[in-house]
């Protein structure tokens, strides 16, 4: 990269400083009001950060200082289109530093975690097995389709799960390719798993081991190194970062040796006609394999300035706040009787700043709408896209069928889904105690507005 160039990049980074982290990370959306049904406006308590975590302050000035220099990346003789493509493999460098990755891994850039997967299991060697909890999100539980698949019961203790694993490892054919498929923290019940102790396991039987860190990456750091994971995968709008792009890291050998993820330009390096008629193409063996296509270069630099403002701001620091924040929610649950917090590991166990529970005599759609219509809370319902996990915690058949979203449940009505509420850097403390006080009121004195179903969701009734 020319002097000029590298002067040019990073002018394009704002170099903001990152605040220490005695309180919330700025945020977009921080001083947005809403409308309550009842009356008046109020600052909008985003409490749904295990779905899309608000954009960090720092990452929307860093891309709208490179904004006026975005350019084509990879495919440009253009001053611009150098500098965004040196953006976009400097990005790739810091996501590398950000997971503490080996020299020989490849960082690929992806749409999301379930691209991110996706195309793992794309890349599985013939006749490879998977082993999967039934605890895991559906993008985890669910890209297998051309391997056989073994899926493990929902364990109770971190203990449980390692030696459910190495059972289900041991009675394995030792001789073909195997995969383990984990993730780091529950996006349902916020649990931290053990992913060091699993990754053993699977190495000790000559399995490999991908970590889902989704919900893990924005709350506490993640080092492939020291969980001696062989791939990781996170996604950007997760991590603080919008713009839709996602992360594969991890070892190359089975992603050079698979087809392109993607046929087309940038994954093939070169291409030519046969006399017969037909098309020779020799594909890239760097993370271009799996990269065809204008890459999303906003994206991916929102990411790398993510996780330059993480580290920055220093995950003790941001540890140690979510604790306090955690404590709060669940402190203020526990003195309502009526509300049950879903848990798999009891209530000891380490975790992250996501928390789902019931509340008797409830259907979890109408409570939602209730924290959002009237106090501007905004939280989530249904199955989160973890169906057999939120089954199991909530007691019933496995084998039930449900939607992400709502069941077709009334007001009133017990309905076979929950309530989550996830928070992060960007939280307030006012946030979570205006939840825990709106939990303690709607439980004693019940909704002050009317509701009704409108195709699946419960809604305030005009």
């Amino acid at each position: 990269m020319s002097a000029s160039l590298n002067a040019a990049a990073t002018a394009c980074a704002t170099a903001a400083e990152v605040p220490a982290c005695d309180g919330p990370l700025p945020v977009l959306g921080r001083d947005v009001t809403v409308p309550l049904v009842t009356g008046g406006e109020v600052t909008y308590a985003a409490l749904d950060y295990a779905a899309s975590a608000p954009a960090l302050q720092r990452v929307w000035d860093d891309v709208a200082a490179y904004a006026p220099y975005y350019g084509s990346v990879h495919r440009g003789a253009g001053y611009l289109s150098q500098l965004s493509t040196d953006l976009f493999e400097q990005s790739r460098a810091t996501v590398a530093e950000f997971l503490d990755c080996r020299p020989a891994d490849q960082v690929v850039f992806t749409r999301s975690t379930t691209d991110s997967l996706n195309l793992l299991a794309a890349a599985l060697p013939a006749g490879c097995q998977v082993f999967v909890f039934e605890t895991e999100h559906h993008a985890s539980l669910l890209p297998w389709t051309n391997a056989r698949v073994t899926y493990l019961n929902a364990p109770r203790t971190p203990g449980e799960a390692v030696a459910t694993l190495e059972r289900a490892l041991a009675d394995r054919d030792p001789y073909g390719p195997a995969l383990v498929c984990v993730t780091g923290a529950s996006n349902v019940t916020g649990e931290l798993w053990p992913v060091k102790e699993l990754a053993a396991a699977a190495h000790a039987h000559g399995a490999r081991i991908v970590l889902d860190a989704a919900q893990l990456a924005p709350h506490h750091p993640v080092s492939v190194r020291e969980l001696d994971v062989d791939w990781v995968a996170f996604s950007g709008h997760k991590l603080y970062a919008p713009f839709g792009s996602g992360v594969l890291a991890g070892r190359a050998d089975w992603l050079q040796e698979a087809e392109p993820y993607l046929a087309g330009g940038g994954a093939s390096r070169k291409v030519a006609r046969r006399e017969d008629g037909g098309v020779d193409v020799e594909w890239h063996t760097t993370a271009a394999r799996h990269e065809a296509g204008s890459p999303n270069v906003i994206g991916v630099y929102s990411i790398a300035s993510a996780c330059r403002a993480l580290r920055e701001a220093g995950f003790e620091n941001l540890v140690a706040r979510e604790e306090h924040l955690i404590a709060k929610v669940r402190e203020g649950l526990a003195e309502v009787p009526a509300v049950r917090v879903l848990s798999l590991f009891g209530d000891d166990a380490p975790r992250v700043g996501v928390i789902s529970f019931v509340v008797d005599g409830w259907n979890s759609s109408h409570f939602a709408a209730a924290l959002s219509a009237e106090y501007g809370i905004g939280v989530r319902d249904g199955l989160f896209c973890a169906h057999p996990l939120v089954r199991t915690l909530l007691g019933s058949e496995p084998q039930a069928q449900g939607e992400c979203g709502a069941p077709e449940a009334a007001p009133g009505e017990r309905s076979l889904n929950a309530i989550r509420v996830s928070f992060g850097a960007g939280t307030p403390d006012e946030h979570v105690e205006r939840f825990v006080r709106a939990v303690r009121e709607l439980v004693a004195d019940g909704a002050k507005w009317q509701y009704r179903t409108e195709e699946g969701r419960c809604v305030p009734a005009v």
